[in-house]
């Protein structure tokens, strides 16, 4: 029985396949400073990684084609005068990159046209990269850096200063500040960018609106000592969470950023394991995907009816301590990837991890790529410090697998993120009144010949009624036969108003309509010498097939109650077998 009520999902059986080492990229320093991040960024060009350098910080960008074992020697992005601790890939120019570092400065990179870690040079000859800009305003060490995901050159930075400062990169200058009060652990941007979410050292889960600089909602977080993280969960108004228990037990929580006191369903714990859980949310799929730090597995959720349903686990028995998703717009969909990840492994290499949804099929899944955000923002920065809020365009993911490049199928949309609005309700049916079946019994006026012609008869209209009837029969046994879920044995519930209401008409069209006066050919040659029937004659024929008509309604309404009856009764033992079983599997 517990296979009849297995939740449908394209995505229940998508696996994750690793990687060769030689083909991943090996030969890498990684930083081991202990701070909190995800130590490496992707886009679809580069990858970005922590480095472990001396005199001063410094972090490598690598080419995603130059994959295998890298040289001992290769140009890396040098600046800082202390441990660079966190980087982030501009969304809208893939050779745009921020920095930040223990020195507090944030440093603004351009990769070099034709970047390769391969020079034709020297090795001692080989040149570091100097940052095309610097951002100074905190004066403590900065730990997070975040790219608006809408508006163009905007960036946060999270500071252990305890605020998190909004920046212009045009104009190089803060020009928000939001007071957080403790050491930012993560941060993420509403879709439009309007909205920041937050947690904190404090234990405060915070969701700011950025451009008052003050915080919309605060609530109580998770209650474990350890650090929790926050995500956005794309366009929708909630927020997921990772963090821990006063037990130091592993929790998710889904948050309603519009009334954030206490988690949706509360807090779901996952495991014991001490390491931070890293969440990534992809929006494509509508997928969390949850990667320890300190454990090499990475399990991911189904977003759906305000709920996380599980799917299954990537497991590994290496480790990561950094970890980094590509954007929707550089996976391999000629393989039905609808995510790569690249994680760290043992602090010397990295290993893209593919999470493919398994079909035979060599044509493009548009089910499972719906359209993405491409590479133009919805704004610039003047207008978003006005006030504006906008989602970016979105790109044709088909374009992208023909090889056409990027196509926008959506313009700027000035939509809120969220979806705060309710949905708009369903047209009601109109109601049907019984006043046309009590029309038909009135007596017509005797000058008028409209009766002549005698009404169907009940043979005609039982036989009619008859084939409606075996056809909403047929249509039930369909239902009974298809039905994956017994949510779907309510839907026979209807059937009897629409039975109902179409029998209704066909005794209203059994009057012959007052525009018809003239008789029939064949009905004035049949009864050449029939006399005009009297009002009350005339009146008594309909009247008599009104009966009968409501009389076979109603014996049809009594079958069809009891019908229902009986798929409720079976509802009701699904039901309670269910909970027998949750009970036993408990």
């Amino acid at each position: 029985m517990s296979g009849r009520f297995v939740r449908s999902s394209k995505y229940r059986h998508v696996f994750g396949r690793s990687t060769r080492k030689e083909q991943c990229y090996d030969n890498l320093r990684v930083s081991k400073n202990a701070w909190d991040t995800n130590l490496v960024k992707v886009n679809p060009k580069y990858l970005s990684v922590n480095w472990e350098s001396g005199g001063g910080g410094a972090f490598a960008v690598v080419p995603l084609e130059e994959r295998g074992k890298l040289p001992e020697r290769i140009p890396l992005f040098r600046g800082h005068t202390a441990v660079v601790l966190d980087t982030d890939w501009n969304p809208f120019n893939d050779d745009l990159i921020a920095s930040c570092s223990d020195d507090g400065k944030i440093f603004l990179w351009r990769v070099p046209d034709n970047f390769t870690l391969h020079p034709d040079v020297e090795p001692d000859d080989i040149q570091d990269v100097s940052p095309v800009g610097k951002l100074s305003g905190h004066p403590r060490k900065v730990g997070h850096v975040l790219f608006n995901p809408a508006a163009e050159n905007i960036l946060a930075s999270a500071s252990g200063d305890f605020t998190v400062k909004i920046w212009d990169i045009e104009a190089g200058a803060p020009k928000l500040t939001l007071n957080i009060g403790d050491v930012v652990q993560s941060q993420s941007w509403s879709a439009n960018g309007s909205l920041l979410v937050t947690t904190s050292r404090d234990k405060k889960l915070r969701v700011w609106d950025v451009r008052q600089e003050r915080p919309a909602q605060e609530t109580q977080g998770h209650s474990g000592a350890k650090n929790s993280r926050a995500v956005w969960l794309g366009e929708h108004d909630r927020v997921a969470t990772t963090g821990f228990s006063k037990m130091s037990d592993r929790q998710l929580a889904l948050w309603d950023i519009r009334a954030p006191r206490e988690p949706i369903n509360g807090f779901k714990v996952l495991d014991s394991i001490s390491g931070v859980c890293m969440p990534f949310w992809d929006d494509g799929t509508q997928c969390l995907y949850l990667a320890g730090r300190g454990d090499g597995n990475i399990r991911y959720f189904e977003y759906e009816n305000d709920k996380f349903e599980y799917l299954s686990e990537y497991k590994s028995g290496d480790p990561q301590r950094g970890i980094a998703f590509m954007p929707k717009r550089g996976v391999n969909m000629h393989e039905n990837e609808v995510v790569r990840a690249y994680k760290t492994v043992n602090d010397t290499y990295i290993e893209p991890i593919s999470f493919i949804v398994p079909r035979r099929s060599e044509m493009f899944q548009d089910d499972i790529y719906p359209p993405s955000i491409g590479l133009k923002p919805a704004m610039g920065p003047s207008e978003w410090f006005a006030g504006k809020e906008a989602i970016p365009p979105k790109i044709s993911l088909a374009s992208l697998y023909d090889g056409a490049g990027l196509k926008e199928v959506t313009g700027v949309q000035d939509a809120p993120t969220s979806t705060m609005g309710a949905p708009a309700p369903k047209p009601a049916e109109p109601e049907r009144k019984p006043e046309p079946v009590k029309k038909a019994a009135e007596p017509a006026p005797a000058a008028t010949p409209t009766y002549r012609a005698p009404p169907p008869s009940m043979k005609d209209q039982g036989a009619s009624m008859a084939a409606m009837v075996n056809k909403f029969a047929d249509d039930e046994e369909k239902e009974a036969d298809d039905s994956s879920s017994f949510e779907e044995v309510s839907k026979p519930v209807e059937r009897p108003s629409v039975t109902v209401s179409s029998a209704k008409e066909r005794v209203v069209e059994s009057r012959p309509s007052p525009s018809a006066s003239q008789p029939t050919p064949t009905s004035a040659s049949s009864t050449p010498t029939a006399p005009v029937a009297s009002p009350a004659s005339t009146a008594s024929i309909p009247t008599d097939a009104v009966q009968r008509e409501m009389q076979a309604i109603r014996e049809l309404i009594a079958e069809q109650t009891k019908t229902i009856a009986s798929q409720a009764e079976q509802v009701h033992n699904l039901t309670n077998e269910i909970e027998s079983l949750k009970a036993k599997l408990g």
